[in-house]
């Protein structure tokens, strides 16, 4: 059928989220950093979404879509919960949870903001602003127990396998650096020679940032031991 639908300007999205905050249908999610119409059945045509949306990238059009689907939308949302897992917050308040001794018998988890996988953070989210950043690995807190309290503690943490999600990171990790006051940057990653890419793809997004930041490269061992740390 023809009906009013958004669409969306992926040249102008800034990867900001807000519209994908502000559709309460669900039908818009953050994609490699993007906006994206996920669920065109979900979208109502109101366009809740337009007034959100800083960079002037969502509009409206006329065009072939399947119908509003509003029995699958309220599905889904008591499926979920209502949740948006992708949504940006702050996890620790700001910042208070660095000063919370970790009990030997119950740690303290240090991860400052959600979403921490690199494929799902938003390139603009105000955790960002200011930020000591840490691009670490998946397997780096599995093989190393200490994790939380030695690398994470007072940063915002990125998390990513480069061998697993086949993506170039560096594209999104340009565009983090580019649009955010980001002080310093951490990549901690395995001794295996996949996690290369994890340390190529942070190079490359400097240089694509065009922002010469302080930063620093921690090699572990599968048992977690300190390998290398330049």
């Amino acid at each position: 059928m023809i009906r009013r639908i958004i669409r969306i300007d992926e040249e102008k999205c800034n990867g900001c989220g807000a519209c994908a905050e502000a559709c309460h249908e669900g039908a818009i999610r953050m994609v490699d950093g993007k906006a994206k119409l996920t669920r065109e059945d979900y979208c109502d045509g109101l366009g809740d979404c337009l007034p959100a949306c800083p960079a002037g990238a969502i509009s409206f059009e006329e065009r072939e879509a399947p119908a509003y689907d509003e029995q699958a939308v309220r599905t889904a949302k008591d499926t979920a919960g209502g949740c948006q897992g992708s949504r940006p917050r702050i996890v620790d308040g700001g910042g208070e949870r660095d000063t919370v001794p970790a009990a030997a018998d119950r740690p303290v988890s240090r991860l400052a903001q959600w979403p921490c996988q690199i494929k799902l953070v938003p390139a603009k989210a105000p955790f960002f602003d200011g930020a000591r950043l840490l691009v670490a690995a998946d397997c780096t807190a599995y093989a190393c127990a200490s994790v939380h309290e030695d690398y994470m503690k007072g940063k915002v943490t990125l998390i990513g396998c480069p061998k697993l999600d086949g993506v170039d990171y560096s594209e999104k990790l340009g565009a983090i650096l580019a649009q955010n006051d980001v002080s310093s940057v951490t990549v901690l990653r395995m001794e295996v020679p996949c996690c290369g890419g994890l340390e190529y793809a942070v190079k490359k997004g400097m240089e694509k940032s065009g922002k010469l930041l302080p930063w620093r490269v921690v090699t572990l061992s599968v048992d977690g031991k300190v390998l290398d740390e330049s």
